[in-house]
């Protein structure tokens, strides 16, 4: 989906998100690997609200499946980039290239599934990434995904990331706002548990019934 612009990013290449309105955003590549630039007290925050066997979606460098791993927490992550999951591999994150819409292991027993940093926007489609978390799901797990605090809705809009020398290729991206849970949560399969506001973030967990 992002495309080999995202891998360089990781690597360390100065990358931006540009929106098909003209808008540009930076790629938030620091605190995704972690270190000097992470926003620590999500992370405590959200990998807290995790039990039991994890599956990260979209794991990208791995480093809240690391945090899980150090806190003796079951965990794995996926992630449809090499780089990615080369990186989270290096920081003792056991992660699983492949896309999250593909066989994975343990399907329909994992007690958490982990939605962080924007993932339930993956493909424009939040109703289908939250209906595969339920598939993932045993009865009564729980996924914990993040929304966007300054949204509300559902917007979806067409994506791609940048760099001074490449322009990668367009995505469908959403950004979903809190008020959407409710009724995106009841239409897979879920149920609203608790919604954690984490600073400037906020975090639902939903349960499987």
């Amino acid at each position: 989906m992002f495309g080999q612009l995202y891998d360089r990013a990781l690597g360390g290449e100065r990358c931006w998100v540009r929106h098909d309105d003209g808008r540009v955003g930076r790629l938030p590549v620091g605190s995704w690997l972690g270190g000097r630039s992470a926003d620590t007290v999500f992370d405590e925050a959200i990998v807290a609200l995790c039990q039991g066997p994890t599956i990260d979606l979209g794991c990208g460098p791995g480093r809240l499946v690391a945090h899980l791993i150090e806190r003796g927490i079951p965990a794995l992550g996926v992630d449809v980039s090499a780089t990615a999951i080369d990186l989270a591999r290096r920081s003792g994150a056991p992660a699983l290239r492949r896309d999250v819409f593909d066989p994975l292991p343990g399907t329909g027993r994992w007690q958490t599934v982990l939605l962080a940093d924007g993932n339930v926007g993956l493909g424009g489609d939040p109703e289908r990434i939250l209906r595969r978390a339920g598939e993932l799901l045993r009865r009564g797990g729980r996924c914990i995904a993040e929304f966007d605090s300054a949204t509300t809705g559902i917007n979806v809009s067409w994506v791609r990331l940048e760099s001074q020398e490449t322009i990668g290729p367009w995505f469908r991206w959403a950004s979903v706002g809190i008020d959407c849970v409710p009724a995106l949560a009841a239409g897979v399969g879920l149920a609203v548990a608790d919604v954690h506001p984490i600073g400037q973030r906020v975090v639902a967990s939903l349960v499987a019934r």
